[in-house]
């Protein structure tokens, strides 16, 4: 913190200091000293006190002492207070010893034992205020929780991160919260307090804790769950199916790895389906983004909106959001102002297969990152429209290629899908095709020598996001209910999930990695997705989540595949070389892409195709294009309707 930032408040703290120094200096030689061995030392005292006090203020000050908030007052700060006092205490021992005696006949002013008292009595008296100040705020929040009518509520995770939202409710982050105790699944923590709240057991105990709870006539009402609750040995299922049970309100405090203030929010049934996240490295996105000019298309969709908050929350300059649909950008826009951020915010209205407009949009802005993510995504609808698909997927993804080329940017990400390998759909196929043409783009951009600084375009590869817009878990939760059927295509239909933050913030990571300083030798980026999901398992513990059981109370219907979908989705291609490129979470592939001359062939072509409204010339060529077309498609006929009646 610089001097111009300092406050009244600051200097009350230097101060206090200060005169905690000159107590402590003062005291530590009245209890050496008795009588006239005292006041005799007096004069020089009172000479050699402003000095030492003065220089008190500046060793205060180097180790934060001056500039924290005695209401967080920590550990760490006790840490802080102890260096300085033995800072102080050496610079005594420097005084005394090397200034004072030579100039008094050698005899020693305060002597070895004052010093030893002094460090004591410095180290009590800069804590003293400090400790007393905290432990105030902490009995105030306390009380005024209590008269405020908060909730009794059961915290259920391991102690460090139960710690966390008891630190949040001390400082008042958190409100309307009273924790009566917590079950931990560590057997380690069990019979201790956190912050003198007790740990009451484990998760077997819930439903005793409870009812011990409602006997002695303080009910609990409300359930959190940290971020530990929902690792597998927990059972978080159980957890939430006891609590819905017994009618309490269940929330839970997120990761706070992204730097978030602790706030609850609501239990998604989503939060119970996925292995558990890769660790992200936030400080590399926000070196990525901060004080960048970024651009999202499709901004207004699932996955765009949510970079854009990424893209803000890490730090950017500005943001322009690219949305086809008025209401998505409208709600994205309203979204990202009533959040407190710095960056300036703008979106417009634009299709991105109107060409000139993207261009002429990219070039005013100015962008330094591009993120890709308008697409037309669902799989039986582009079956249906085949040239809307090759309209929006290839010819828009050129458009926003060359567009941000033209703009001078630092780099394209085009946000792709698992579906593009070795494609047996619309949608694969399309977004291939597109993958192609930033690959051959990327090429034909490091081989230019001189000039500007090379660009990078890459395309990140991922399958199905939780609560995306038109995602499979949106549509069971509707059909549950709805009291059901819930509807599932095949019994041995799988694919790959994974939260939409997740999934944003290794886009990002991916691009920081594709921008280092050595320009790596892939342009294809494919996240781990973990183990695919059975849909068919997904849809039984969402019923089962619900507080119903499969079969007796929902049915589960098996419909048959659709046309353009395959029973398991893979992440490479057969001859497509996997790269390990040590970011944990994402891999890369090596694939041989055709030359830029002949990509612009085949987009004449389909151009021309698509004007006549030649749909067997579109299939044509793409299948020139990406001979594996429909390598992996399924051999057997759809499975027909039938009824999942097991429970």
């Amino acid at each position: 913190m610089g001097f111009k930032n300092l406050t009244l408040r600051n200097a009350l703290i230097a101060a206090h200091d200060a005169l905690a120094t000159a107590a402590a200096l003062f005291v530590s030689l009245y209890l050496r000293f008795e009588g006239d061995l005292f006041w005799d030392r007096v004069p020089l005292f009172l000479r050699i006190l402003p000095y030492f006090v003065v220089f008190s203020v500046v060793v205060c000050y180097a180790f934060r002492l001056t500039t924290t908030k005695w209401r967080f007052i920590s550990l760490p700060d006790a840490l802080n207070i102890v260096r300085a006092a033995t800072v102080l205490t050496l610079g005594l021992v420097v005084l005394d010893y090397l200034i004072v005696a030579p100039s008094v006949g050698g005899s020693f002013f305060f002597g070895r034992i004052a010093i030893i008292l002094y460090w004591f009595l410095e180290i009590l008296f800069l804590s003293a205020l400090r400790f007393a100040y905290r432990y105030f705020r902490y009995t105030r929040v306390r009380r005024h929780a209590r008269s405020e009518g908060a909730s009794p509520a059961l915290l259920v995770g391991r102690a460090a991160d139960a710690e966390i939202l008891l630190r949040g409710i001390e400082s008042g982050a958190v409100k309307q919260l009273w924790p009566v105790g917590v079950l931990s699944p560590s057997a380690a923590d069990r019979g201790q307090t956190i912050r003198n709240v007790p740990v009451l057991g484990g998760i077997d105990d819930f439903e005793d804790v409870i009812r011990d709870y409602e006997r002695r006539g303080k009910p609990i009402t409300r359930v959190v769950m940290t971020p530990s609750a929902f690792d597998p040995e927990a059972r978080p299922e159980a957890v939430l199916m006891r609590a819905r049970r017994l009618g309490l309100i269940v929330n839970r405090l997120p990761s706070l790895e992204s730097g978030d203030a602790p706030r609850l929010t609501p239990v998604a049934v989503e939060d119970l389906l996925l292995r558990s996240s890769e660790k992200i490295d936030y400080a590399r996105l926000e070196a990525l983004v901060k004080n960048k000019s970024v651009i999202v298309t499709g901004g207004g969709g699932s996955i765009g909106s949510e970079i854009c908050d990424r893209v803000a929350t890490f730090g950017a300059a500005r943001l322009l959001v690219i949305e086809n649909s008025e209401p998505a950008l409208y709600a994205v826009t309203e979204a990202l102002a009533a959040h407190d951020i710095s960056a300036a915010i703008e979106g417009r209205i634009a299709d991105i297969r109107d060409r000139e407009r993207l261009m002429r949009l990219m070039s005013e802005f100015k962008p330094d990152i591009v993120f890709h993510a308008a697409a037309l995504k669902h799989v039986p609808i582009l079956e249906r429209d085949w040239s809307e698909g090759v309209k929006t997927n290839i010819f828009g993804s050129v458009n926003v290629a060359d567009a941000a080329l033209a703009a001078g940017a630092e780099a394209m990400v085009m946000i792709s899908t698992d579906k593009a390998i070795e494609p047996v759909s619309m949608l694969g196929l399309t977004k291939r095709f597109a993958e192609m043409y930033c690959q051959a783009l990327d090429h034909d951009v490091a081989a230019q020598v001189g000039g500007r600084p090379r660009m990078r375009l890459i395309s990140v590869r991922f399958g199905n996001v939780l609560a995306s817009n038109g995602s499979v878990v949106p549509k069971f939760k509707a059909q549950i209910e709805a009291g059901g059927p819930v509807t599932v295509t095949h019994p041995d239909m799988v694919r790959y999930f994974m939260t939409i933050r997740e999934a944003c913030d290794l886009v990002i990571t991916a691009a920081a990695h594709a921008l280092t300083p050595v320009r790596p030798d892939v342009s294809v980026y494919v996240l781990n997705m973990g183990q695919p999901v059975k849909i068919v398992d997904l849809a039984e513990r969402m019923i089962r989540l619900s507080g119903l059981e499969p079969g007796l109370d929902i049915e589960v219907q098996f419909t048959g595949m659709r046309p353009g979908e395959r029973l398991n989705e893979i992440l490479f291609a057969t001859e497509e070389p996997a790269v390990e490129i040590g970011v944990a979470g994402i891999m890369a592939a090596k694939p041989n892409e055709p030359p830029m001359t002949t990509l612009r062939k085949w987009l004449a072509a389909l151009d021309e195709a698509i004007a006549k409204d030649d749909r067997a010339t579109i299939k044509a060529v793409l299948k020139d294009a990406i001979p594996e077309f429909g390598s992996a498609a399924p051999a057997d006929e759809p499975a027909p309707a039938v009824r999942l009646l097991k429970s």
